[in-house]
This record gives C-alpha cells, structure tokens and sequence, in this order.
C-alpha cells in the first residue's frame, strides 16, 4: 500500500480551491516539511462544509460530520479534510460537546501546540502562522496554543502526546506548559486505555524514546499511567552485574538501544522486562538478590498489558520476553534437546535482541549472545525441529491407551531424538518399549 503524498495532498487542497473553497495542509504534516522529514500523512482544512467535500470527490469516508471531519480516499491512501472550526466546551476531557464551523484562523487557535498549528500552501510553500509555529519549530520548542491549562483540559491525552512530541523531536517543552502538565497529571486517569497505550506505544517505539520516558517521569504522568515502571527508581542492583546502576538506569539505557523502528514487542518487553525486581528485591547474606523477578515480572507485566488493553496475542508475546530473559544465563550448559528447544521459541529474533539489550546495557557481556547466534547458524530448520519420528497414533497402534502418558512419551522420544541418541521410528520404538513397556494395555 502507497503513503499518502504530497502531489496527491495539493490536488485535494486545488480542488476545493478551485470550487471557491479555502483550503490549506495543516498540522504535524506542515511541520515535517518546514523540518525537512516526510510527512506520514497529509490533513487539509478548509472552509468547505462536509457536504460540499463529499460532493468533491469520488471516495470519501464520513467519520465525524458533526466536527467537520471528512476522509477522502485517494490511490488508497486517506487524507484527513476538516473543516475550519472552533471547540465548544469540552464535558469528558476527550471532545467538545458541540462546534463551531469557522474561519482558518479560529481553527488553528483550538489546536494543541504551536508546532501543529501552521497552514500551508502545498503548491508555493506559503506558510500562514497565527500561533507563532515557526518560530517554536526555529527554538525546538513545544508550546501549547493559548493557556495550557485550558489546552489540557479540553483534551487530557495532550499531555502524553506533549511528551511525545518533545521527545521524537528532540525539543524542549514550554516552562509553562511543562507545569501545566505537572499540575494536570492525575486527569490523564480519566482518557480511555486504548487512547494512552497508543501514545505509550509511538513514545517507545520512535526516536529518543529515552528521553520520552524520563519526561514522562519529571512530569509526574509515568506515575499515573505507569507506576510499575516508575518504582524502578532507586532499586539498586549488584555492581557487579550492573554497574550502571539501579534499576530505572538500566531499563532507560535498554530503552535508548533499541533499534530504528523497534517491533512493538521488543520496546513493551524491554520495558518492562524488569517490572518485578522492585517487588522482589531482598539483601541478604550474599547480597542484594531478585528471587523470581522474571515470574513476577510476567504476572505484572500482563496486569499491565490488559489495564492498557493490549490484545491477547499481544499480551502473550511480551509475557514470554519477559519471563524468559534470564533462561540464557546457563544457555552454553544447556544439553542438544533443551537448547534446541530453547532456541526454536516463538519470536526467538526478540528474544535474542532483548538479551543482546539487557547485556549491552550493563554489564557489556555477550558471551551467550554470541554462542546463540552461531548455534543458529550451525543448525537448520530441520535439525531445531525435526519431523517427528513417533505419533499418537504409532503408541496405540503399539498397544498404549490414550491418556496423558502420551505426552510424556513423545517429549522424551523427541529430546532423545534431538540429543541425536536416536534417528529412526523403529529406534524409538524400542526406546518406549524399554521405558513403558509395562505400561501397555
């Protein structure tokens, strides 16, 4: 599927034009092109009510006439066209009850930061700032339109998406908007899940995502959304393992390491790969220990994921990151069957990645990285998983009833097989024969 284009953004913008509409790119697409980056998407507004931007072009999507909101659907690709409003008051935190349709510039004054409230001529590159876009955009800076406080309360979630901004654009943000956040923090209860996991997830997974996790921290919001992540602070951990230091130090340097466009499962599990060693932590005889932290860690970090309303696969996924990171401490002890089955794991390319990350990260080892990836390059598919030499069907034809024993013959039949102690169906017979012939019916 095509990316929306420029080319296909000022057709839509002088089609409205030319039917005696006004009408301007607008928002974060603006802003990515006074910075030099490609927009991800192109939003226009205009002066043209929903009905006449229906009649405009062949495909459109209504998804909220009462705000003026109309999708127009071009080579696949959809293109927000809005038209000029101003915001009634806002009753949920989330939208106003009511709008009004309006001029351009009462539209850019009801948006969240002045970096998002430029309008553009895509054909000669004007620019009309009302807001004092392009200066913030010059000093790197992210500013609320009008009054913060107001801004954040009509819309609670633009406080994490401040944070965001700030972050992925390497700005700073407004001394007055940063305490406009600080002192607004416990509303962001009240925006929906889903809302807050997608910005959670765009924070972790673009750029200086460290960054955005810290923010989230000095601004109050990551204890709020994420108090699990913010008890990390001040856990400290064996030097010896960990010379970084505590807990929240080696999850922000995890975080700051994670590639390019990290799969969103890999961010959410390095994350949180360390959730339950604040709960576990003990000093004892030998040190400062975390019995169980990877098990506790799955039971918190699937809390988590289901208060934020991730799906069950997703879920599942980044429960076995998690619960699985300290399995490749005695990996290079690990007998044929056991490593094999260990590095045939679903998403093992994660877990390998997370490990390298977790290593990296403190004490710099990669001893059993580095042994994992040769093993698999030495071993193909079928040496990982070889095609069973024994079925259900093969143990009743030898005389077994069907039960729970089966799966304790199969498991051992395949590690043998995996152990290369056997290599045919009649060498595994005779292994179950020699194990549980008196098992037989």
């Amino acid at each position: 599927m095509e990316s929306p284009s420029r080319d296909t953004a000022t057709r839509i913008v002088e089609t409205l034009r030319a039917a005696g509409h006004d009408a301007w790119l607008v928002g974060g697409c603006v802003r990515d092109l006074l910075m030099g980056a490609e927009p991800a998407d192109y939003d226009v507004a205009t002066s043209a009510r929903p009905d006449a931007i229906k009649a405009l072009f062949a495909h459109t999507v209504l998804v909220g006439e009462a705000f003026g909101v109309v999708i127009v659907v071009e080579d696949d690709c959809h293109y927000e066209v809005a038209t000029f409003r101003a915001d009634g008051e806002y009753e949920d935190g989330r939208r106003p009850s009511h709008v009004e349709f309006t001029d351009a510039a009462h539209d850019v004054a009801r948006r969240d930061f002045t970096v998002n409230g430029l309008l553009m001529d895509p054909r000669s590159g004007e620019i009309v700032d009302h807001v004092g876009g392009r200066r913030d955009i010059r000093d790197r800076v992210i500013r609320a339109i009008g009054v913060p406080s107001e801004r954040f309360a009509e819309d609670h979630l633009r406080m994490l998406r401040a944070v965001r901004f700030a972050s992925s654009l390497s700005f700073e943000i407004d001394a007055a908007t940063f305490d406009a956040i600080r002192g607004g923090v416990d509303a962001i209860a009240r925006i929906s899940p889903e809302r807050v996991r997608e910005e959670l997830t765009k924070l972790l997974t673009r750029a200086g995502a460290r960054r955005g996790l810290e923010l989230l921290s000095e601004s109050g919001l990551l204890r709020v959304v994420l108090p699990e992540v913010e008890a990390m602070h001040g856990v400290e951990q064996p030097p010896q393992f960990h010379p970084e230091g505590d807990v929240w130090e080696h999850t922000c340097r995890m975080i700051a390491m994670l590639p390019r466009e990290p799969d969103a499962a890999l961010a959410w599990g390095v994350l949180l790969h360390d959730v339950g060693k604040p709960p576990t932590r003990v000093e004892d005889a030998d040190g400062v220990r975390f019995y169980g932290h990877a098990q506790r860690g799955v039971e918190m970090a699937t809390e988590i994921m289901r208060r934020l309303r991730f799906s069950n696969d997703e879920i599942e996924l980044v429960a076995a990151l998690v619960g699985a990171h300290m399995r490749f401490m005695p990996v290079r002890k690990m007998r044929p069957n056991k490593l094999k089955r260990f590095l045939r794991m679903d998403r093992f390319d994660l877990h390998l990645e997370l490990h390298r990350l977790d290593c990296a990260s403190s004490h710099g080892k990669l001893d059993n990285y580095e042994y994992c990836v040769a093993k698999l390059e030495e071993l193909d598919e079928e040496q990982l998983k070889p095609p069973p030499l024994l079925t259900g069907h093969d143990l009743i034809a030898m005389g077994f009833e069907p039960g729970p024993l089966f799966r304790e013959i199969l498991e051992a039949v395949e590690d043998a097989q995996l152990d290369g102690e056997i290599d045919s169906a009649e060498a595994a017979r005779q292994l179950v024969l020699s194990r549980w012939r008196s098992e037989r019916r």
